[in-house]
């Protein structure tokens, strides 16, 4: 059987983006990774900045953001404009030739709008379909660094979660990819104790994470971050790894390797 090539899939969130230093150190160590390549990144940290400037209140539930259409306006800027052609120009100048995407971009990621649930979440997307066929296409020739917005194929942006299209990017791409998933933020990987790196867990799968829900250990925006982790494993993703900005050095030791079993 054929081994299926390489493609390396990091998510990039959290205090990084913030950091211009870290985020250069970062983009640097992943401009030189070889093969093909895909970043993802958030900013909500940076859109609640500006939420704040603007006078309008940042809403959350779970580690997820409530989006109105005013919080959606400055979300689709700060993503889709700022940070993502920030990102695109420092990859440039490292000489990794990349692209700035949002899902809407070549009809990538399609979302719908998500309903059901005892809180209104607003114009938040739950993603539908990735086109892998398009995907495939632009890492052929460029680095894709998408942005944390989708579309519902009739004309409406859509806030989603960073990590979710992550994963899904990931899990789509594994039919025809061996994916190593990597999810890269401030701190080391995760922690038992989030204010004490030495808190390290090295290794975590489904029974060792159930334990630390129930204990309270995992809370807040890690909760999500893990459930896609988990589900990327499940569906076919080859590897899985939790890290600091550093996670790409030869040197490094530090991250959280996700498991099945």
């Amino acid at each position: 059987m054929k081994q299926k090539p390489i493609l390396s899939i990091v998510k990039i969130g959290g205090a990084i983006i913030e950091d211009s230093i870290a985020l250069k150190t970062f983009l640097e160590d992943f401009s030189a990774i070889q093969g093909p390549k895909i970043l993802v990144h958030g900013g909500g940290r940076d859109a609640s900045k500006m939420e704040e400037r603007l006078g309008i209140e940042t809403q959350m539930h779970q580690g997820r953001r409530i989006t109105s259409a005013q919080s959606l306006e400055v979300i689709s800027m700060v993503y889709a404009g700022k940070t993502n052609k920030t990102i695109v120009a420092l990859l440039q100048s490292m000489g990794c030739n990349a692209i700035g995407l949002s899902g809407a971009d070549a009809n990538c990621i399609k979302s719908h709008k998500r309903t059901g649930t005892e809180i209104d979440y607003g114009f938040v997307g739950d993603i539908d379909e990735v086109n892998t066929d398009h995907i495939a296409a632009l890492i052929n020739h460029f680095c894709p660094v998408f942005c944390a917005i989708t579309h519902d194929g009739k004309g409406q942006l859509l806030n989603t979660n960073a990590d979710t299209i992550t994963s899904a990017i990931a899990t789509a791409m594994s039919e025809t990819h061996q994916v190593n998933l990597y999810y890269c933020f401030e701190k080391q990987g995760v922690l038992l104790d989030i204010d004490n790196p030495e808190s390290l867990v090295k290794s975590l799968n489904k029974n060792y994470y159930k334990e630390l829900l129930d204990q309270g250990v995992i809370a807040a925006g890690m909760v999500p971050k893990l459930q896609n982790c988990f589900e990327a494993i499940d569906k076919g993703v080859h590897q899985v790894v939790i890290g600091p900005n550093t996670l790409f050095r030869e040197t490094s030791t530090n991250y959280t390797k996700i498991t099945a079993e």
